[in-house]
């Protein structure tokens, strides 16, 4: 299997988890509107080009002076990527429901890079699973770069068609429990899925 069709499986879980970046997209599209939620969505992009330029960059410096600190952040990843299925999965269980506040912001644009940019959730996703999927023999600044536009390609779907699906149900003050549960325990088990194949490659 193509590596970036496995990057795209991994990454999609963690999409369609909720997090800084989807609630404050779906609070632009319950507070107004989903044109105010694609607005958001397109600021959340932005902000995930900068990490793209600086883990493109990075990671090949890494790979080439510091080979054991690269292997390093592989096993971390594998541990975030468990720790996370874990927690999915530890979520099915519970009674407790998403909850998002109706709040439109004058520039979602601008709020929703500085939300990527600062989402610790994003960060990982570059700095610690992104990593995992790039050849040491190869060009790292390329295999980051088509990683990360893999990665803000999909932010760039879901959340502009979540913006089109929640703006004919926003009068919900919460998304539908059993539906949430779901997808916590389906992102879970791929996630699970997801590390072990990186322990196995």
């Amino acid at each position: 299997m193509s590596v970036f069709v496995v990057f795209a499986l991994t990454v999609l879980p963690l999409i369609f988890t909720p997090g800084p970046d989807m609630l404050f997209i779906l609070s632009q599209v319950m507070g107004k509107d989903a044109k105010s939620g694609m607005m958001a969505t397109l600021g959340v992009c932005s902000g995930y080009l900068v990490h793209s330029i600086l883990v493109a960059l990075g990671i090949a410096a890494i790979i080439v002076s510091f080979p054991v600190l690269f292997e390093t952040i592989r096993y971390l990843g594998i541990a975030y990527l468990l720790y996370l299925a874990f927690h999915l999965l530890k979520s099915v269980l519970s009674t407790k429901n998403l909850h998002i506040e109706k709040n439109a912001e004058a520039h979602p644009i601008r709020k929703g890079f500085f939300t990527a940019l600062l989402n610790p959730k994003g960060m990982l996703i570059y700095f610690a699973i992104l990593p995992q999927f790039i050849d040491k023999t190869g060009n790292t600044i390329a295999q980051g770069f088509a990683l990360s536009f893999i990665f803000i390609g999909l932010i760039f779907i879901v959340y502009c068609a979540l913006s089109l699906v929640v703006a004919k149900i926003s009068q919900k003050k919460q998304i539908d429990e059993r539906k949430q549960k779901w997808i916590d325990g389906g992102s879970g088990a791929l996630l699970a899925l997801a590390a072990a194949w990186l322990m196995a490659n």
